[in-house]
């Protein structure tokens, strides 16, 4: 397993560099779904679809095994551990406050879909939060941008049914300055932008979740 903990620790510490060129290296189109229990916030629900190049080695190590197999767990854990170290890569923001995560999710599991490997798992809330009336903002990035994760639809974040009569979602995709988009098409593999920057950030999209 040795291997498959290197993967795992380079993609979720953001230091792919397949090979040289701008920014980002790595790509996972992200699934996001509200999880709801007695009309309160308790969860998002989690796929993240890697690149087939990130996904390469991952796939390898899962050889031919079939869902559910031994290995399939393994490489779940490995990945959700580092996924863990991040903080999920994500944030809740609600009346300027962030929203605080349990320590581990209540459910996580990989898959194969055709040539990419697929992280799912359930990011659970610290404590509940009310939606009736509410506004919730959510982001999920690799801060320093190394890795893309972004949503490729709109539709790609969604409200279950039980509040679709209750709670609207949308989503805005940032347009950040010219100085800004140079600087991160100048950054080379080896190159990090400055903490501080918030580079990721300000690539970010943002999931509004507005309850009535």
């Amino acid at each position: 397993m040795q291997r498959v903990k290197c993967i795992a620790v380079t993609l979720f510490l953001a230091v792919l560099s397949f090979g040289a060129g701008a920014h980002p290296h790595s790509f996972i189109r992200l699934q996001t779904q509200i999880v709801s229990e007695n009309d309160q916030f308790v969860a998002l629900k989690m796929r993240w679809t890697m690149d087939e190049i990130t996904s390469a080695d991952l796939l390898y190590d899962a050889g031919n095994a079939k869902p559910g197999d031994e290995i399939w767990k393994k490489l779940a854990a490995e990945v959700m551990a580092n996924v863990l170290g991040q903080h999920y890569f994500t944030e809740v923001w609600h009346r300027g406050q962030k929203v605080k995560f349990k320590n581990r999710p209540t459910e996580y599991g990989m898959e194969r879909e055709e040539h990419q490997a697929v992280l799912t798992f359930v990011l659970p809330l610290s404590q509940p939060q009310p939606l009736t009336g509410q506004t919730y903002l959510i982001s999920t990035f690799d801060p320093s941008y190394y890795v893309d994760m972004s949503y490729e639809k709109d539709s790609d974040a969604t409200l279950p049914q039980t509040l679709s009569m209750q709670c609207q979602i949308a989503m805005h995709t940032p347009m950040p300055n010219e100085e800004t988009l140079s600087f991160a098409q100048s950054l080379d593999k080896e190159d990090a932008p400055p903490e501080d920057m918030n580079l990721g950030q300000q690539f970010a999209q943002k999931v509004t979740l507005t309850c009535q």
